[in-house]
């Protein structure tokens, strides 16, 4: 793990998650240089002086692109938009919830992405999936040189990413590769979902992964027979509930597993275990819409996969870090374990030897990301060599 700031695991989080979706070290190093002070001082102060530093980078580079843009030399301008967009989503993620100007710099945020993306010329597109009255937002990146219908696997977020973060990390161009599509979402709590439409987390995943596999089905360039279903860090919860309850599935493969999340929260409580963000009772209680600490335990005692994974028989792959120090590997044995149905079940744990020995694999995505990606088109029908 790449620890800039010695005292600080959040801001190291950040910063390393920031690196793995595209940051140049040179400007990592122009942010972080003068937050050193900034990195040991209450979140309130800090996260403040951390988003001041990366927004004014992202400032920088917007103006370049804009430059950039005028002369005609649009790959460099998206090229730029794409790097300031990192930053702004690495400084929004730190803020909390209410935090002044937060949703503004999201929003500015979704708009430089998207500047980014469509001068590039990226193979991703923005899709909207209906939700009762509402629509869940996603980023579809299609299988390449696929004929007919193509395997997809949908992913979705843990508890404080976003389908641009998992999008910029590189599975879904990983599966293009390998001739597998990809459908990124923010579902409930998360991303768009939670700070745009106020939609909350909910226990029972297959109540929104339902909705997503319906509109997936309805979509000719997708071979519905083969819809797998990802998740990351929380995210190793939600898929094997979801994938348990939702028989269209064909398979799951958490990155990172989660099996009993109500556990980790009790030991949170008693200061044992990394947190992922700063002001983070504040930021799971916004997550979950719970008014208080007793309503929000209360939730989590939901939030767990014990007596549900016999219910899965399609294969499914449980990855974990050597070392995470958010959630312990016994739970990804657990969850292992406990798959006494599926028909192809593996754990795969990463040691100091492939890299990704971290939380689902934030300090070195590149070896975990590509053995997933393989098993994955391996399991839905895709390839893993020219």
């Amino acid at each position: 793990m790449f620890k800039y700031f010695p005292t600080n695991y959040v801001w190291n989080l950040s910063v390393d998650l920031a690196i793995e979706m595209g940051a140049r070290i040179g400007e990592i190093e122009a942010m972080c240089a003068p937050l050193q002070e900034a990195a040991k001082q209450p979140d309130a102060v800090g996260t403040k002086a951390f988003r001041d530093t990366w927004s004014q980078m992202a400032d920088k580079l917007c103006g370049l692109a804009e430059e950039d843009e005028a002369r005609g030399r649009l790959f460099s301008a998206g090229d730029k938009y794409n790097r300031a967009a990192i930053y702004l989503l690495t400084a929004e993620r730190l803020q909390a919830h209410g935090a002044p100007g937060r949703i503004e710099l999201y929003r500015r945020f979704l708009d430089v992405f998207a500047r980014g993306v469509k001068l590039t010329g990226e193979n991703c597109e923005r899709v909207e999936i209906p939700y009762g009255d509402a629509h869940l937002y996603g980023l579809y990146v299609r299988a390449e040189n696929v004929d007919g219908p193509a395997p997809i696997l949908v992913q979705v977020n843990g508890l404080d990413s976003t389908k641009e973060m998992k999008y910029r990390v590189g599975l879904p161009a990983w599966l293009a590769t390998r001739g597998v599509s990809s459908l990124v979402i923010d579902q409930p709590g998360t991303g768009e979902a939670l700070r745009l439409q106020g939609m909350h987390a909910v226990y029972d995943s297959e109540r929104w992964a339902s909705k997503v596999v319906d509109w997936l089905e309805t979509r000719a360039d997708v071979d519905s027979q083969r819809i797998g279903l990802e998740g990351v860090s929380l995210g190793g919860y939600f898929c094997p509930r979801a994938v348990a309850f939702e028989p269209r599935f064909a398979m799951g493969v958490v990155w990172g597993a989660n099996h009993d999340w109500r556990d980790v929260q009790k030991k949170r409580v008693e200061k044992e275990g990394s947190f992922p963000v700063p002001h983070y009772w504040e930021h799971v209680r916004w997550v979950w819409g719970a008014k208080d600490m007793i309503e929000f335990m209360r939730i989590a005692e939901h939030v767990h996969l014990d007596g549900v994974l016999d219910r899965i028989k399609v294969p499914f792959l449980v990855t974990h870090g050597q070392k995470d120090s958010q959630i312990p590997l016994h739970w990804a044995e657990r969850t292992y374990e406990q798959l006494v149905n599926s028909p192809k079940r593996e754990l795969k744990v990463f040691t100091d030897r492939e890299g990704g020995v971290q939380h689902s694999s934030f300090d070195n995505s590149a070896n975990a990301g590509a053995y997933i990606a393989d098993w994955v088109a391996e399991t839905l029908g895709g390839r893993t060599a020219l």
